[in-house]
């Protein structure tokens, strides 16, 4: 890591636990105020899911990472996605998840909400079109109660001007669909097969996860990725994208044997996997479990976040691995306001600004006291 960003890191801001307690308290006061009212529109910052109180909430933050709760929800909430052309935004339900939150992020307040089809439930993630005119659910196939199954998975395609109700469905090409991307002429679905540490996963080894290159409008498959035989035991979930047609998917490992896995992968336009690189104790360091992926805005930056491993590792976009830093129980990860940088946010309430270059990785801000960060965030603005 270079000197510079040593000192940067040195004199990263620190925030004590009596603001941090304060923080937290005037959080929850706000989460509380009648008709949905915040303090200001958010039209540049980020997205979040957290748990605030003994319930769980859609998150907005600022530009200084100030957090306001945007929709209150009962249920634990997954992933989040704002619509490309207005206020509206979705955050989905934790799989095995039964609602949907359909909230205006500018004003604050659920405007909406929403199921899975009949004898489905969300596996966390939902994304609009381009237009904005639709959204698109992954949703796995629920049997009774008591049977171990992966489930066959669909996606739901929704019109957003009727309510999100489901104008059309499509197979997603395998078992447990997780997350799903368009990036440059297709959409890329991740099917992970059997979830580690789920009733399913319990003594087996082989997933049989991949990836499902789909027609955006109409469904056909285009292509297909497949994992080597060596790397069976690993569940394709979460998707990035560079927004010039690259993507990247990464794992999770149903084993924990100790060996050294790759948990980030390359998509090539037919499908095909082509893992990162990384010494072995980098890739151990993950512990078998990848949260959240994402570029920096340039396009040039991967990075990925672990709560288990309690840290944020990037690569070069070519495959490159530069390095890590630490935060615990770190997961939610989304593109900084900046190139070269990444924003993370932790179960304990703290942000941090991740700063990437070609020879080394370093925090260079830290904001503390916030709601407990849940697995995902993203960019708007």
């Amino acid at each position: 890591m270079a000197t510079d960003m040593r000192a940067r890191l040195d004199h990263a801001p620190l925030i004590g636990r009596r603001s941090l307690l304060l923080g937290g308290a005037a959080l929850l006061a706000s989460a509380t105020l009648p008709g949905g009212l915040r303090a200001a529109e958010l039209d540049e910052g980020w997205l979040a899911t957290a748990g605030v109180g003994e319930g769980f909430a859609a998150i907005g933050l600022d530009p200084s990472f100030a957090a306001t709760p945007e929709a209150p929800s009962e249920a634990r909430l997954h992933g989040i996605e704002a619509s490309p052309v207005g206020p509206l935004a979705v955050a989905v339900g934790r799989r095995p998840g039964r609602i949907a939150l359909v909230f205006d992020r500018r004003k604050g307040g659920v405007v909406a909400s929403f199921g899975p089809g009949e004898g489905r439930v969300f596996s966390g993630h939902g994304r609009f079109t381009a237009d904005g005119r639709l959204f698109l659910t992954n949703e796995i196939e629920r049997p009774a109660d008591g049977v171990r199954v992966m489930g066959r998975g669909v996606v739901a395609v929704r019109a957003v001007d009727g309510g999100f109700a489901i104008r059309d469905e499509w197979g997603s090409g395998g078992d447990g669909p997780h997350d799903l991307m368009r990036s440059g002429a297709a959409l890329v679905i991740a099917n992970g097969g059997i979830e580690p540490n789920t009733p399913e996963a319990r003594d087996a080894e082989v997933t049989g996860s991949g990836i499902t290159l789909v027609d955006p409008a109409t469904g056909a498959v285009r292509g297909e990725g497949r994992l080597s035989p060596d790397l069976a035991s690993l569940s394709l979930r979460h998707l990035a994208r560079d927004g010039n047609g690259g993507t990247v998917v990464a794992a999770q490992d149903l084993l924990k044997d100790g060996e050294a896995r790759p948990l980030l992968f390359r998509i090539a336009a037919d499908g095909a996997l082509t893992p990162f690189d990384a010494p072995d104790d980098a890739w151990r360091a993950l512990r078998g479990y990848v949260g959240s992926v994402a570029y920096d805005p340039s396009g040039r930056f991967v990075a990925c976040a672990t709560p288990r491993g309690n840290q944020v590792a990037v690569w070069q976009a070519d495959g490159r691995y530069i390095g890590a830093v630490p935060l615990t129980d770190g997961c939610g990860l989304a593109a900084g306001a900046e190139a070269g940088t990444f924003v993370a946010a932790s179960g304990y309430g703290e942000v941090i600004v991740v700063k990437a270059a070609p020879e080394g990785v370093a925090i260079t801000a830290r904001r503390t006291g916030g709601p407990r960060y849940d697995n995902h965030m993203v960019r708007i603005g």
